[in-house]
């Protein structure tokens, strides 16, 4: 058995809050670090061997493109970023050391904005413990 990246309760309460926030939309939720990731939640009816390695550190290189790519825009600060597919769509929350991918079917906007203030508040105060 595999040592986990992320603590069990910590594992818990973000798939908790992702499926409270979606319902049966939710598709997937994966943590990740810029070293390592874990997925958290996959939905049965789902491929459950797909190779998420590239698909990860795909994410965390955008994160940390965008963040330094529009850091003096007058949009300001970074927050979260949707991604649109054929089959769903992807969330993408980051904090400084980590963030979270979920997928779902989908939803309205501001319920990823709900979704990515939750998850985001978390990840930040995983980082203050």
């Amino acid at each position: 058995m595999s040592q986990s990246i992320i603590d069990k309760a910590f594992a818990d309460n973000i798939v908790t809050t992702a499926r409270t926030a979606t319902g049966d939309s939710l598709r997937s939720v994966t943590y990740f670090t810029r070293a390592n990731f874990e997925q958290l939640y996959l939905r049965e009816d789902l491929e459950q061997d797909a190779d998420l390695n590239d698909f990860v550190g795909h994410e965390w290189q955008g994160y940390k493109q965008t963040e330094n790519a529009y850091q003096e825009s007058e949009l300001g600060e970074y927050l979260f970023t949707v991604r649109a597919f054929e089959n769903g769509y992807l969330l993408r929350v980051t904090a400084e050391r980590s963030g979270v991918l979920i997928t779902t079917d989908g939803l309205s906007m501001s319920s990823y904005e709900e979704i990515a203030e939750a998850i985001g508040r978390m990840l930040d105060e995983q980082v203050e413990e």
